[in-house]
């Protein structure tokens, strides 16, 4: 069955996405020092979604001001203040304006919580992150009471984006942040009803899912954004998955999002970790070689009905409409791409065949990023260097109204780094 990029997607709660395409989340660091919204993200999102996208997903909305996944994400403290929710008011509205749906996701950093904002976070078990530069702490592991409160204030975080005006919620579950730190074993070395066999560990999300669900109700579409693997030696894997996805389906969750990877093994970055990629059993399907995720997705839908968003290396038409096609994607995920085509949805839709790439300003610096991934040792400086230009074209949306990306890598770097001093002085 052919799916057109301009049909809608029914979700199990009732809600109805406009088209097959979604801006993916992607961390944005335009918030105040204080975590509130302003006229940058109203900005940045009006432009978004001026640009055709069925749903927006925000970046990191953190449940959690000691946890920040970087400075300058919004932070939603729990109860949020009155001031808060009109800041989340005029975002959620511009962000809306061209009648797509606007979705916060919620997180929580862990571990991966930098040491300038946190320098003993907490984590499912005080395991410190595998990375060089000492630029994350040693964490300290959260006790039972600690993990209720967690699932609490993701309860309280969906309830305040939903009375401000968002469209839905997305918990974050991957990419290595608490959630995700939950499930795997390598960073999970918990004995109690948190820790060992797959059932506890996936208890902090399962429980959080359930808490949002009851805080916002059953029309209201909850996502969560899940690693189909973390493509470390023993983290969590793709059976285990599987047996997630499963569960989460149980849950009445109404889209997945499949994703990979960790700061560690930064696959979700299309770029190689410390150590060597940990394989999956899963089998390759015959489709455009380009999206990282999309036979996963393929073979998750053997095995669960629930709507999936496919994120991570998209650019051809061609390939997003065989995902749709084979079933392994109910919506396309962009990310990068929108950092500078910010109306990406509508170019596709009248036809354009394949989005610019603008990988890391790969275009600029393609030796530079070359040498720095050849030596082990700075293949993360490599990973959070190819991020700061794409944070740089996003800032430069937010306070513009243009993205700039004729600005160097490292130019970028300096103007981002500089960015987050500023905000985390004290």
């Amino acid at each position: 069955m052919t799916i057109n990029f301009t049909d809608s997607l029914a979700l199990p709660c009732g809600a109805t996405l406009p088209n097959r395409f979604a801006k993916a989340a992607m961390t944005e660091g335009l918030a105040s020092a204080d975590g509130v919204p302003g006229i940058e993200l109203e900005t940045l999102y009006g432009i978004w979604s001026d640009g055709g996208s069925g749903m927006l997903l925000s970046g990191n909305i953190q449940i959690d001001r000691d946890h920040l996944e970087r400075p300058g994400n919004v932070v939603i403290d729990c109860p949020p203040s009155p001031e808060m929710h009109q800041a989340l008011s005029r975002w959620a509205t511009a962000a809306t304006r061209n009648g797509n749906h606007f979705w916060a996701q919620i997180s929580h950093a862990g571990r991966q919580t930098q040491k300038i904002i946190n320098p003993n976070p907490k984590a499912p078990s005080a395991v410190k992150l595998g990375l060089p530069g000492g630029q994350f702490g040693e964490p300290v592991a959260l006790t039972i009471a600690e993990i209720e409160e967690i699932v609490r204030r993701f309860a309280v975080c969906a309830a305040a984006v939903k009375d401000a005006g968002f469209t839905g919620v997305q918990l974050h579950a991957a990419h290595g942040y608490l959630l995700s730190q939950f499930l795997s074993p390598r960073s999970n070395q918990r004995t109690d009803d948190y820790g060992g066999s797959l059932a506890n560990r996936a208890k902090a999300l399962l429980d959080s899912v359930a808490g949002v669900r009851a805080a916002v109700g059953p029309d209201f579409p909850v996502a969560v954004k899940l690693n189909s693997a973390d493509f470390q030696k023993g983290g969590f894997d793709f059976e285990e998955s599987l047996q997630v996805v499963a569960w989460l389906e149980q849950a009445g969750v109404d889209l997945i999002e499949i994703s990979g990877g960790t700061y560690e093994q930064p696959k979700l970055l299309g770029l190689e970790g410390m150590e060597a990629e940990e394989k999956q059993e899963v089998a390759e399907s015959t489709m455009v070689r380009e999206a990282y995720f999309v036979d996963f997705a393929l073979a998750m839908r053997q095995h669960v009905s629930v709507p999936l968003m496919v994120t991570g290396g998209f650019r051809q038409a061609l390939a997003m409409q065989q995902a749709l096609d084979s079933g392994g994607a109910d919506l396309i995920g962009l990310g990068r791409p929108m950092c500078v085509m910010t109306d990406a949805p509508n170019q596709l839709v009248d036809g354009l065949a394949e989005l610019p790439r603008y990988e890391n300003g790969l275009s600029l610096f393609p030796l530079w990023l070359s040498f720095l991934q050849s030596w082990k040792p700075l293949r993360a400086m490599a990973a959070f260097a190819t991020q700061y230009w794409y944070y740089s074209q996003i800032d430069a949306l937010g306070r513009t109204g243009q993205a700039n990306p004729s600005m160097s890598v490292f130019a970028a770097t300096k103007e981002t780094m500089a960015l987050q001093k500023k905000l985390t002085a004290k």
